[in-house]
């Protein structure tokens, strides 16, 4: 970064909530409790896909990724936040804001490229459903997280770097509760048409693209799901993919609602609360959504802790 133009490499002041001292420590208990709930959620479906091999299927394989997605995008941010909300400092070195930056925008990325890959997998399960395990094929399944994987790094190489060469002209208070990108921008202290082109490009890209891609497969879905005479099997089909619907809807409206309107008619106390929402809520309630009425998992679980077998004995 050119320190030239009023920008340096000293540590920054994260502003978090301190407009309201009288609730960081109701805000500390509530991160620090759904954190724990995230780790243990997600690594316990993690583990479960792993260990149970009924569960080595497309959908688990995606779901095992979403996990650990929100496993490790909760933890890049849900650590330093509760640090900040606990000491009496709230800064944070330049070099970790670098990094959480990135690597938030990275895992954030390639959720929103994973929830649509998700929904091809329903709507082939669903639609397709005689040739869905030779549509869905281990290689293809692999391809597709790769590229999910690859095309959210590659969209936070762009915009991390993009937004790190922004002047900020000796600020170092980030209005936020950890250096996402829309609070780093609204640091610098010139207005850059490029990075505004390459937010909503991106946004478009990682956002709408997947979203209407999501959309049209849960359309073909619905007409499907109509045309189905079993009443088990129309229960199952709506359960699964009412699971993964509610996801998109948490995930994607928020999200959407902090990338894709202008950086300048966001409120930040708002815009703290949509990213609260989807970086620390969301990834606890996806383990609870995909299992609490998911019966495979509960299934595998009790196979795998031998729950029957202690019963029978008793």
């Amino acid at each position: 970064m050119d320190t030239n133009n009023g920008s340096s490499t000293t540590d920054f002041i994260l502003l978090g909530f301190s407009d309201w001292p009288q609730l960081e420590p109701i805000i500390s208990g509530v991160v620090f409790i759904f954190y724990i709930v995230t780790l243990v959620g997600n690594t316990t479906i993690i583990l479960v896909s792993y260990l149970d091999t009924q569960l080595h299927t497309p959908m688990y394989f995606f779901l095992s990724n979403l996990s650990f997605l929100d496993l490790c995008y909760t933890t890049s941010i849900a650590p330093q936040m509760l640090v900040n909300l606990w000491g009496p400092t709230k800064s944070i070195t330049y070099e970790g804001c670098v990094l959480q930056s990135f690597v938030a925008l990275d895992l954030g990325s390639t959720e929103c490229l994973l929830l649509a890959v998700m929904a091809y997998d329903r709507y082939a399960a669903v639609c397709q459903p005689l040739h869905y395990t030779v549509i869905m094929h281990p290689q293809l399944c692999q391809k597709m997280v790769l590229t999910a994987w690859l095309g959210g790094l590659g969209s936070a190489l762009i915009l991390c770097s993009l937004t790190l060469k922004l002047p900020r002209c000796g600020h170092r208070e980030v209005d936020h509760f950890f250096c996402e990108t829309p609070a780093l921008i609204k640091m610098a202290c010139v207005y850059s048409k490029v990075m505004e082109i390459t937010v909503y490009a991106l946004g478009v890209i990682l956002l709408l693209i997947p979203l209407s891609l999501i959309l049209i497969s849960y359309a073909v879905i619905t007409q499907a799901v109509m045309r189905i005479k079993s009443a088990t099997r129309w229960h199952k089909v709506l359960n699964t993919c009412g699971s993964h619907l509610t996801v998109v809807t948490l995930f994607y409206g928020t999200i959407i609602y902090m990338y894709m309107k202008p950086h300048s008619s966001t409120s930040q106390d708002k815009g703290k609360f949509f990213t609260f929402f989807y970086t620390i809520i969301t990834p606890t309630l996806n383990p609870l959504i995909y299992t609490l009425r998911n019966k495979d998992v509960k299934s595998a679980v009790k196979r795998i802790l031998h729950i029957e077998e202690w019963s029978a004995k008793s």
